[in-house]
């Protein structure tokens, strides 16, 4: 379906708003180049076809110009030779030839005017064909802009959002080191606090034995020494 429906919409187009209403505006002005690069070959075509039908029409004049001043001559002739009813016949031949004439040379100006309006019509054609292709190549060099600006934030966001998570991980595994280090001192309290009992447990038990020994020793000792 085409944007234009007669050669007057392309010529009082405005492209501007036509592509603010565009969802796709650089393939919306493509089209529209098409659309009227096609129109405009259509118009030049119909106007070789014009200026055809204006040469045919110029020989066909040329021709009835010869015509009338034939029987103009001939008129005058038959008047020399006192043939007045030649001069006549003569004379009315020759008032056919200017009617035809006449015709001929309205048909004429109507095609010199239809030509005159068609070489108006290609050069706002080709007028607003260099504007669109103009605004073409900006609507394409602003979406390289948009694209390379989108692509650059992109990238900056991501570098941004692998260095935030490389940061994360740096604190995590500091906090690891520094919960491991409290968990080592922890454990090394526990390991020596669990020494400390179990020394005073084995001294307890070596004093007890030491004491048991002593009893069982002076127990011996003494009765030798009563005998």
């Amino acid at each position: 379906m085409g944007i234009f429906s007669r050669l007057a919409d392309i010529v009082n187009s405005n492209i501007n708003a036509i592509l603010d209403r565009a969802e796709d505006p650089e393939k919306l002005i493509r089209l529209i180049i098409q659309e009227m690069e096609d129109t405009l070959v259509e118009v030049r075509s119909s106007a070789v076809r014009t200026i055809a039908e204006k040469k045919e029409i110029e020989r066909r004049l040329a021709t009835l110009e010869r015509e009338h001043e034939e029987w103009q001559r001939r008129a005058e002739l038959a008047v020399t030779r006192g043939r007045e009813d030649l001069a006549k016949g003569a004379l009315l031949a020759k008032a056919r030839v200017t009617e035809a004439l006449a015709a001929m040379q309205h048909q004429r100006q109507q095609i010199e005017d239809a030509l005159a309006k068609q070489n108006e019509d290609i050069g706002k054609l080709q007028a607003k064909l260099s504007d669109a292709k103009l605004r073409e190549k900006a609507i394409v060099a602003r979406q390289k802009t948009a694209a390379n600006r989108i692509r650059l934030r992109t990238h900056l966001y991501d570098e941004r959002v692998t260095d935030a998570f490389a940061r994360f991980e740096q604190v995590e595994r500091a906090l690891d080191e520094m919960e491991g280090k409290v968990e080592v001192f922890d454990l090394g309290r526990e390991k020596t606090l669990a020494g400390e009992l179990a020394g005073l447990e084995a001294e307890n038990g070596v004093e007890e034995e030491l004491k048991a020994l002593k009893q069982r020793l002076g127990n011996s000792i003494h009765p030798q020494a009563d005998r």
